[in-house]
């Protein structure tokens, strides 16, 4: 529900904000004192089309901000389009300049893709310019279906969840018949990747870095050797070698801890430190006596690493990115063998599925012929209410290839004329039938229908007298279902406004267009001007008959 309007250098105006409410928002005023602007910047602020040409003269840019109260769960579409949740509360702004125009909401910036989404689920825009959702041949049949979720709502939903797995079950069928249809020649060379992986016998996804290291020290296993050995003399064996050089430390301070025991710690350092140079000299021999060149390993090792060079070039970086290859290449495999049972499978079960879809399709089209044949009359009878005297108002129900919604094309057609046939909705000529037809479709439709505002721009147009009161009885029981916003010259639909905003115009230096919400007096002397063309005794006296 729209809950307030500001817009500020649009067009005529400088700075309004318009507070609507639930119910019936009418909006009156002189011809040419800037009702329409008011429902184009609502317009405007969900996305429609605009040109620079609307921003007032002298002003750098035109500023449209809408907010509106949440009455469903819009979380997922918000996250969705990452937007942040204002609880209850959602802000759209648009700023238009001569340049561009950028749309905002909640304070993050959208696309017109948002913005149209928005709009399916909050408003409804009725006026003698647009194609608005009633019209749209492609929602009819969702129209239908919910204003009969009580008759059949649980067999359609039945239908949506297995046309869900139906149309999943075609496409793991339609990857088997592409496995099964592969050439021999593509199984066998699938084959010989296969095997040329696994006669390598991969066990270490490490062993081509080992294999370097490895590769490394033989390579160079010789001055390794001479390394090593210098180290193990120079440590241990030469006459003027440091294990020699420590002893005498140690017999120096073994000597003088004779004098002082504080002496003693370090003596023990000394010799835990020796001990520790004893291993190491020990490990260094060690090493050096094993190290070996081997010719023979060498080239051993080189031939390997070609080998895991070669599959790392055809089947990843890394070995382990060379057996996660191999793994898929055998879920491949192992799919091609079992496509033909897997085909057989699944072409059995989506046949069982395609002929319950037919049979609880066929019995949604017939719930969808009765029901859309008891709507057609109602919309008729309102119709004739709103002096569209022998209208003919038809739901069709035409048959269609099965798809997600069943076997059934639903379309709204009408006549206004009793020498014409039925045409579809959105032909029907004349703007002021429009608005009636509107009005007595939403009128039946109104109870089911989800979408929060509906918005008519001088739906009163063409009419008067008996049509008048009818399309007045009409609004307001409408207005009970949704939020209206009208523009209207007639009194009659006027009085049973909940909020009435009177638009005016302002000659000063600059002309400007000033909006104001009325109190229950003046709501009685614009009814009275609406009625007369001035507010007098006698004009006052209808308009409060009007009221009462």
């Amino acid at each position: 529900m729209i809950t307030k309007l500001h817009v500020k250098n649009f067009i005529l105006i400088d700075d309004v904000t318009v507070d609507f409410s639930e119910g019936l928002n009418v909006i009156t005023g002189e011809t040419g004192s800037g009702k329409s602007i008011l429902l184009n910047s609502i317009d405007l602020a969900f996305g429609a089309k605009v040109s620079k040409d609307v921003i007032k003269s002298g002003s750098d840019k035109a500023i449209i901000e809408l907010t509106l109260k949440i009455n469903s769960d819009l979380s997922t579409l918000l996250d969705d389009f990452g937007i942040e949740s204002w609880g209850d509360e959602l802000i759209i702004s648009r700023d238009i300049t001569s340049q561009a125009s950028r749309s905002r909401v909640n304070g993050s910036l959208v696309n017109l893709d948002f913005l149209k989404k928005l709009r399916e689920i909050f408003v409804d825009i009725n006026s003698q310019h647009q194609t608005y959702a009633y019209m749209q041949s492609a929602k009819h049949i969702y129209l239908l279906d919910s204003y009969s979720k009580n008759i059949y709502g649980e067999l359609l939903s039945e239908y949506e969840m297995l046309w869900k797995d139906y149309q999943a079950v075609l496409k793991d069928l339609e990857d088997a018949l592409n496995s099964k249809n592969a050439t021999e020649n593509q199984i066998d060379f699938l084959k010989f990747q296969i095997d040329e992986i696994s006669s390598a016998n991969i066990e270490d996804v490490s062993e081509y870095e080992n294999l370097q290291n490895e590769l490394n020290i033989l390579s160079n296993s010789e001055k390794l050797k001479e390394y090593v050995t210098g180290a193990f003399w120079s440590l241990s064996e030469d006459d003027n070698c440091a294990m020699n050089h420590l002893m005498c430390v140690k017999n120096f301070i073994s000597k003088a801890s004779s004098y002082d025991d504080k002496l003693s710690d370090i003596e023990t350092k000394l010799v835990d430190f020796i001990d520790s140079l004893k291993d190491i000299s020990y490990d260094l021999n060690s090493y050096a006596s094993k190290l070996e060149f081997d010719e023979s390993r060498i080239n051993e090792i080189q031939e390997r690493l070609s080998l895991l060079d070669k599959l790392k070039r055809k089947y990843g970086s890394t070995l382990q990115d060379v057996l996660d290859t191999y793994n898929n290449l055998l879920n491949d495999f192992e799919i091609i063998e079992a496509s033909d049972e897997l085909v057989n499978k699944l072409t059995a079960k989506s046949n069982d599925m395609l002929a319950k879809l037919n049979s609880i399709a066929a019995k949604l089209s017939d719930l969808r012929h009765v029901e859309a044949e008891k709507l057609s009359k109602s919309v008729e009878s309102v119709l004739e209410d709103l002096e569209l005297k022998k209208s003919k108002f038809i739901i069709s129900v035409s048959p269609i290839d099965l798809c997600s919604k069943g076997v059934d094309n639903v379309e709204f057609l009408i006549s206004t004329n009793i020498s014409e046939d039925v045409k579809p909705l959105a032909k029907v000529a004349s703007g002021g039938e429009i608005s009636r037809v509107m009005l007595a479709i939403k009128s039946v439709f109104a109870q089911n229908d989800d979408i929060d505002t509906v918005i008519f721009d001088e739906i009163d147009t063409g009419i008067s007298g008996k049509a008048s009161i009818a399309v007045a009885e009409k609004i307001s029981s409408l207005s009970k279902y949704h939020q209206i916003i009208l523009i209207t010259h007639q009194p009659i639909i006027a009085s049973k406004a909940d909020n009435h905003i009177y638009v005016s115009k302002k000659q000063d230096k600059t002309t400007s267009v000033e909006v104001k919400l009325l109190d229950d007096s003046e709501k009685l002397k614009a009814l009275a001007e609406l009625a007369s063309g001035s507010v007098n005794e006698n004009s006052l006296d209808f308009a409060r008959s009007l009221v009462e």
